[in-house]
């Protein structure tokens, strides 16, 4: 029998055995550390769980390094059991199908295709961060946007400055892909088109006065809730979605 035949083929199954080796190496036991360097192997080789990861997994190759790591993190076993857990919940919801929406798995093959180590990077990390850090996850959607905006001049031969904001981007890419609302006649599409200029400029102002992108003064504004990030998030995801959608047809 394979040393390797105890790893169960349930991808949840594995996240929480590679959580249950974490917390036994950083609660006082051995922890198999063949075992833990195939699961972070396997799910690093995966861009779909491979940002969902905790840090210090994709950090740590071995239990051995990741050691002292955790011991200086924590003192007491019951924080460093906590610090693990409150870590992995990001990736095992996502492989419950947890904190996903319909439109997560059409624009993560989308963004994956296009650009699977800038855009998709970020919009994996936009999605982990909905629940567990709604103020991160509404900037990570502003960048989201950014990014395949720039992508897309990129690929368009359109220059841009590194000054240019979110709308000025947004808007000279869709001039670039005839999204712009006043290249159209027909009155139904110019009222989508105008929409989502809206709601670009709504993510913008919503980054600019909830996240945690700028340092506050006076009394603080009412902070961000999941449904706000989720909106944010989910928002951005579609639009991303229907740029590189465009970008992709026009390019055949």
């Amino acid at each position: 029998m394979s040393y390797f035949d105890e790893i169960p083929d349930d991808n949840v199954e594995r996240a929480e055995m590679m959580e249950g080796i974490l917390t036994s190496r950083a609660t006082g036991g051995v922890g198999d550390n063949g075992i833990y360097v195939q699961l972070r192997r396997d799910f690093m080789a995966d861009p779909n769980t491979r940002d969902l990861l905790p840090k210090f997994v994709r950090t740590y190759r071995n239990l051995d390094a990741f050691w002292p790591f955790i011991k200086n993190e924590a003192p007491s076993y019951a924080e460093r059991r906590e610090i693990i857990s409150r870590a992995f919940t990001p990736l095992i919801d996502h492989l419950e199908g947890r904190n996903t929406a319909p439109v997560d798995a059409v624009s993560s093959d989308i963004l994956q295709s296009f650009d699977a180590e800038g855009v998709h990077t970020v919009w994996a990390k936009a999605m982990e961060r909905r629940t567990s850090d709604p103020e991160g996850a509404i900037t990570i959607a502003r960048t989201l946007l950014e990014t395949v905006s720039k992508r897309i001049l990129d690929e368009c031969g359109q220059s841009y400055s590194d000054k240019d904001d979110l709308p000025k981007l947004y808007s000279t890419a869709t001039k670039a892909l005839n999204l712009a609302p006043n290249q159209h006649t027909e009155e139904p599409i110019k009222a989508i088109l105008g929409g989502a200029m809206n709601l670009v400029n709504g993510i913008g102002t919503l980054r600019n006065r909830l996240s945690d992108s700028h340092g506050r003064g006076g009394r603080l504004p009412v902070r961000p809730s999941p449904r706000h990030a989720s909106l944010a998030v989910n928002t951005a995801g579609a639009i991303a979605t229907f740029l590189v959608e465009t970008f992709n047809e026009r390019q055949k």
